[in-house]
């Protein structure tokens, strides 16, 4: 899906709640490596994105893209489901 305006951001992650309607819970995990350590460190965020046609389930991959905000912690929306949970 190409964007007319301007860069948004996107992020790929594990759907980890799907209780809601037309709203996904995904976890989006990073690894850094420690400033002074050195060591890699996982980092997870949780995000609330808007599933429109409540498709996704618990377990799948899916890219989130940033929108304008849809509620009070609502700024992400479900681009596309990369994989399915078995």
């Amino acid at each position: 899906m190409e964007d007319v305006r301007g860069n948004r951001k996107e992020r790929v992650g594990t759907v980890v709640s799907d209780g809601m309607d037309k709203t996904v819970v995904v976890a989006v995990e990073t690894v850094k490596q420690h400033p002074l350590y050195g060591r890699r460190i996982r980092r997870t965020r949780r995000f609330k994105a808007h599933d429109e046609l409540n498709e996704c389930r618990v377990g799948d991959r899916v890219r989130i893209t940033e929108t304008r905000p849809l509620s009070r912690d609502k700024r992400w929306r479900v681009a596309d489901i990369i994989e399915r949970a078995r």
